[in-house]
């Protein structure tokens, strides 16, 4: 039995289309095998925790370390979103997808929206936010309206210069959203509020950004853990994906390099604890995937390289640590949005005394099986043991 599981989740790091993926106009999708063929990869840590084992790469020797195994896992919920995959990592199935809006938000819901808000509001389309701020930006600081979109996942993004609406109303806005208009057949996974500010003759997203989340429908793994007296921490959007559900500690870090820093932070904190620490890494997704950025994305996945090998020379004998991502986001691919991938799996601890490349895992609950049934919890999560193959 492991102490503690370290699961980190590299933010839309794919690897390869789903047997699905042209349901979702995904097909040919493959986040890290078109970044390794178009500017190659440096990344000796995830190298020498198997992940060239798991498929050709042109970069990345097939070659791993004592005490590391790795697989694949296909995602068995109906979507490719952040929600989505980290729930299922935790044990919930969506059969049905959240709702989407490819035509914007219908306008009885807008009138809604207007209603209990008391704004109007600017845009109502699918659009990339970065994009979206440029155009509307001037209007909504003379109209004071906020500016409205999604994307092709399941969001409400609701966007406001801080100066024109100060953070704190903007937050106000997203929480009547959440509980009072995006209801029923409109409950989208996240409402978004994206603060901004204007720098130069450009408008640009500050970090206050917040996620209102769906609450999940059905105790998670981080529920049972901390019911049962375990430490369960988060770092990253883990507490908004979750909204702060089977938490006993978080810290909100804001890009990779915080992630790590707050990472190491509560590996120390909560050293001799038993339990599970679940961290996300968000800029692979946030600033290179969904901005088309090959460059920059390969650029981040060898800094990650660089913080990994950090975090695995300060994990206790008994930990096991987990990288894995949630969905894809492949930056050669059309379009701005996820990409529908199946995703690597990287275990490693300093007890196991052997290593091996292990059987693709139908489902991402299997991580959570696999964690409950470490610490001897009853669950009927669906997956695999993973536990069962370690030695």
């Amino acid at each position: 039995m492991f102490d503690r599981f370290i699961l980190i989740v590299m933010d839309s790091v794919g690897i390869g289309e789903m047997p699905d993926a042209e349901k979702f106009g995904d097909k040919g999708a493959d986040t890290l095998g078109h970044i390794d063929e178009l500017r190659g990869l440096n990344i000796p840590t995830l190298e020498s925790l198997g992940l060239g084992l798991l498929r050709d790469f042109k970069t990345v020797e097939k070659k791993q370390i004592k005490g590391a195994y790795s697989t694949k896992m296909l995602e068995c919920s109906m979507g490719k979103d952040t929600t989505t995959g980290h729930w299922e990592m935790m044990g919930i199935i969506l059969e049905k997808p959240f709702p989407t809006y490819p035509d914007g938000f219908p306008e009885d819901l807008m009138n809604l929206f207007t209603e209990k808000t008391g704004y109007g509001y600017l845009g109502n389309r699918p659009a990339s936010g970065t994009v979206i701020i440029n155009e509307l930006g001037d209007e909504h600081v003379k109209t004071g309206k906020p500016i409205v979109y999604t994307s092709a996942d399941s969001v409400f993004q609701i966007a406001a210069h801080e100066e024109i609406i100060p953070v704190d109303e903007l937050y106000r806005i997203c929480e009547i959203t959440r509980n009072e208009v995006c209801v029923g057949e409109h409950a989208v996974a996240r409402v978004i509020a994206r603060p901004f500010v204007k720098q130069g003759d450009k408008y640009v997203r500050t970090e206050r950004r917040k996620d209102f989340s769906l609450e999940p429908s059905y105790p998670t793994a981080m529920d049972l853990l901390k019911e049962n007296n375990y430490q369960v921490g988060g770092i990253g959007k883990i507490e908004d994906i979750f909204v702060y559900r089977g938490l006993t500690a978080s810290i909100h870090s804001h890009n990779n390099e915080e992630a790590y820093r707050d990472l190491k932070k509560m590996m120390a904190d909560l050293k001799g604890e038993k339990g599970l620490i679940f961290a996300n890494f968000i800029d692979f997704d946030m600033l290179y995937g969904h901005r088309r950025n090959v460059e920059g994305y390969g650029k981040a996945l060898e800094e990650f390289d660089n913080y990994l090998s950090d975090i695995i020379d300060n994990l206790e004998d008994n930990d096991l640590l987990m990288v894995t991502a949630d969905h894809g986001n492949d930056p050669s691919f059309k379009g701005t949005d996820h990409t529908r991938e199946m995703v690597p799996l990287l275990m490693f601890s300093k007890r196991l005394k052997e290593n091996g490349r292990l059987e693709d895992a139908n489902c991402f609950a299997s991580i959570a099986l696999s964690i409950c049934n470490n610490f001897e919890l009853k669950n009927s999560f669906k997956g695999v043991n993973f536990l069962e193959f370690l030695s």
